[in-house]
């Protein structure tokens, strides 16, 4: 040993956000990405990069790295509160090991609320990918069990609104075999009894974790469930959190107010009269 030398220095491992925001003819997912960053900065501490289509004209202030990508169509998909049937161009998320600027990333929805540092709590996991397991509706109280399986023989359902991994070789072959899933995609949908063609990033999701976890169904899970808001359920935001109103299952009006809780807002038209207003 030479004199003097002395143990190399440890890299620092980077971690940030990753978003993927295309817009289409009816939700500006860009603003709501931009919106979810500044959320982001300020309960998690990390920088953002979003992925869009070339030609973004933003500036640098929404995100700290801007990622040109070509928009991936998942075909179409009716939305409940807009009462439409619209484009849906999500499908790249398959990429997003090979996109992430990051060592450590994780991908969000651009219609997934931060509003706590929770999810600051999977870095002192030393998994090298996470997910949630079971979405659980707010204004019911109760778990999507309708949400929570797929396809005709009733899999589990993991999703793909928040992910985090680390790069690693078994983050890079689920992201491989989700890529696998959504070019084969007709020959999975036969596979598992999935009657819509739309094709979903949290089925490629659940196919390609139990493809490499050799189908033992053993995830690392993000600690917690997926809070959602479904899209008949009206989203309002004041300064003292988050509302929400909606009919029960007798028909009477129910009123919930929550804050410093993170949820996927699954109705985009209210997040985006939210987003507008502030």
């Amino acid at each position: 040993m030479v004199g003097g030398m002395g143990k190399p220095k440890q890299k620092t491992l980077t971690r940030g956000v990753l978003i993927f925001a295309f817009n289409n003819e009816h939700t500006d997912y860009l603003a709501m990405a931009a919106w979810s960053a500044e959320n982001i900065r300020k309960h998690l501490g990390l920088p953002v990069a979003v992925v869009t289509e070339a030609g973004y004209n933003g500036g640098d202030r929404a995100f700290d790295r801007v990622i040109t990508a070509a928009p991936a169509s998942g075909g179409t998909r009716y939305f409940e509160d807009y009462q439409a049937t619209v484009s849906w161009h999500n499908a790249g998320r398959t990429d997003a090991y090979s996109l992430t600027p990051w060592d450590e990333t994780l991908v969000l929805d651009a219609d997934y609320v931060v509003d706590s540092d929770n999810l600051n709590r999977v870095w002192d996991s030393k998994a090298n990918f996470m997910c949630y397991k079971n979405a659980f509706d707010i204004s019911t109280g109760e778990f999507m069990h309708g949400l929570n399986r797929f396809g005709q023989y009733d899999m589990p359902m993991w999703w793909a609104t928040v992910m985090m991994f680390r790069k690693s070789n078994t983050a890079q072959y689920i992201f491989d075999c989700m890529n696998m899933v959504k070019n084969n995609w007709q020959h999975y949908r036969d596979l598992y009894g999935i009657s819509k063609s739309t094709y979903r990033n949290d089925f490629a999701l659940s196919i390609a974790l139990g493809i490499v976890s050799g189908h033992t169904g053993v995830v690392d899970e993000i600690p917690g469930t997926l809070l959602s808001v479904m899209p008949e359920t009206v989203l309002t935001k004041d300064e003292l959190g988050y509302n929400i109103n909606f009919a029960d299952s007798a028909g009477k009006q129910k009123y919930i107010s929550f804050s410093n809780v993170d949820f996927h807002a699954m109705g985009k038209r209210h997040l985006e009269a939210i987003i507008a207003s502030n």
